[in-house]
């Protein structure tokens, strides 16, 4: 809508500022807000061709140069409310207002007027852009009943490093907390969140944490909020699957210690994992007795010979298992195969990633993050952790609760729950992988997206690249956040795809 800038108001800085006007719709009230997104000055009397040539030559001309100014702007309606019998609630925008509509600025008594009755279930993000009005945001959970949307959604929220990404995550998720029969999933690629809920930001060794990223301190508020927060990494979440240890047994070194390498490798797992799985669990792989297992099978020559074609490396391989003295047997199983094993084990205050899973089906639903960080996995002398095992680990989580999922929509009921990936650049992107267990994850990622909005299962995706996201993806997404950053290459061209006002992307361009 086309806004005509009283002379009173031309100095003032109105770009940003949210704008609300009456008008008449159904025999009824109605308030359209909206944001102006743009101010033009024209002087129609300036762009006759002798005017502007006095002007050339002059530089201004009396009484014509800002005497017959007019400001206009260009006002973006994002919401409606109609307003009967002290009822409000949202409306369309229907119909255009006549001409002579007075268009007022926007301040934080009249959204509180209008948001009256929701003002127990608001949350503001912040500030409108260049003005001190709070943007108020309503979150539902996604369930029925009160404040229930009644199905899942998809967000996303995009920028550069530092554009404040975690920040509103953290305070997305402090909203949906409010909600305890909602469940939050927070899977942490490089530990983010769960140094978040790990520091308590009333101390004083915690002060430059909490002034390097938010003045709220997530434990307290959780606390307060009465919901559960369960922090999880690798050290006490039991891994419950042969193709994780599979892997994991490749990206370690014990091979290399026995002189495997290259595909190789590969031909020693393809012959030992079927032997170790017909005489042992996953749980008793820590066992000496299972290693011992492993080893007699690494000495017979039927499996040497699926492990090399040729007669030296065989050789040498059945010469050091052969000859290798007790020592070097316990250096082997306690540095090498025990801190792999110590995954799978069924040990004290871990828990198995079904069992974990298994609190989404609870009614009060905790808030669990899982921290999957290279520096978690260093710290627990895991040298072998890489990406690879990283990716196997949430493709797991990922597929145990789509399943989760599905078994509570053939119930009728929803399931209810949010997951967050931080860093979803990494595993969500547009173009295939080479490795493919990373490929793997990226089509259970673009599937779960697809399939898992009528279970009550949405997805919240933060990535520092707009461009790089899977369009299907980013073409599921109900709510986006766009922080500063976007506005060059490939990330606004995806940008203008998403949004298609210029003006908008302009408006964009202004604080980027």
């Amino acid at each position: 809508l086309a806004l005509d800038i009283l002379e009173s108001s031309v100095t003032r800085q109105l770009v940003g500022e949210l704008a609300i006007f009456r008008y008449l719709q159904d025999s009824k009230n109605h308030y359209a807000i909206g944001q102006i997104i743009e101010i033009v000055l024209k002087n129609f009397l300036l762009e006759d061709p002798t005017i502007k040539s006095v002007a050339r030559k002059r530089g201004s001309v009396n009484p014509i140069s800002g005497i017959q100014d007019v400001h206009i702007g260009k006002l973006l309606c994002s919401a409606i409310f109609t307003s009967s019998d002290d009822l409000i609630e949202p409306s369309l925008l229907g119909t255009v207002p006549p001409t002579g509509t007075y268009v007022y600025q926007v301040n934080d008594d009249i959204l509180s007027t209008i948001l009256e009755k929701q003002k127990n279930s608001l949350l503001y993000l912040g500030n409108s852009y260049g003005s001190k009005t709070k943007l108020p945001m309503w979150f539902k959970h996604f369930d029925y009943g009160e404040n229930g949307a009644g199905e899942a959604y998809h967000l996303g929220i995009f920028g550069i490093t530092g554009s404040g990404k975690s920040t509103l995550a953290k305070m997305i998720l402090t909203t949906y907390s409010k909600f305890r029969q909602m469940g939050l999933l927070v899977l942490d690629p490089v530990g983010e969140f769960s140094k978040s809920f790990a520091n308590d930001n009333s101390s004083n060794t915690d002060r430059e944490y909490q002034n390097s990223d938010s003045n709220f301190n997530m434990k307290k508020i959780m606390n307060f909020l009465n919901k559960q927060v369960v922090s999880i990494n690798v050290r006490n979440l039991v891994l419950d699957r042969w193709s994780l240890f599979e892997e994991i047994l490749l990206e370690s070194q014990i091979f290399h210690q026995l002189t495997i390498k290259g595909p190789n490798k590969g031909f020693a797992v393809d012959a030992l994992i079927p032997k170790l799985r017909n005489k042992t669990t996953l749980t008793k792989l820590i066992k000496r007795e299972s290693f011992d297992l492993f080893m007699n099978e690494l000495r017979k020559e039927e499996i040497q010979l699926l492990i090399f074609s040729t007669p030296e490396p065989r050789k040498r391989l059945n010469n050091l298992v052969s000859n290798m003295d007790e020592r070097n047997l316990d250096n082997l199983y306690s540095q090498y195969w025990v801190p792999i094993c110590s995954l799978f084990e069924d040990r004290p205050e871990a828990v198995t990633i079904d069992d974990l899973l298994e609190k989404f089906s609870w009614k009060l639903k905790p808030l669990i993050v899982v921290d999957l960080s290279e520096q978690t996995a260093h710290n627990m002398q895991l040298r072998y952790w890489n990406e690879t095992i990283q990716s196997l680990i949430l493709k797991r989580l990922l597929k145990g609760l789509v399943s989760l999922g599905e078994k509570t929509w053939q119930k009728n009921t929803s399931l209810n729950t949010l997951v967050v990936l931080d860093e979803a650049h990494r595993y969500a992107r547009k173009d295939e992988f080479s490795d493919s267990n990373l490929e793997q994850l990226r089509l259970t990622l673009l599937d779960a997206v697809r399939t898992t909005r009528k279970y009550g299962l949405g997805w919240l995706f933060i990535s520092t690249s707009l461009s790089s996201i899977h369009r299907d993806i980013l073409q599921q997404l109900r709510i986006m956040f766009f922080g500063f950053g976007l506005s060059l290459g490939n990330d606004l061209v995806t940008l203008r795809e998403l949004v298609s006002d210029e003006k908008a992307i302009d408006l964009y361009r202004t604080f980027t």
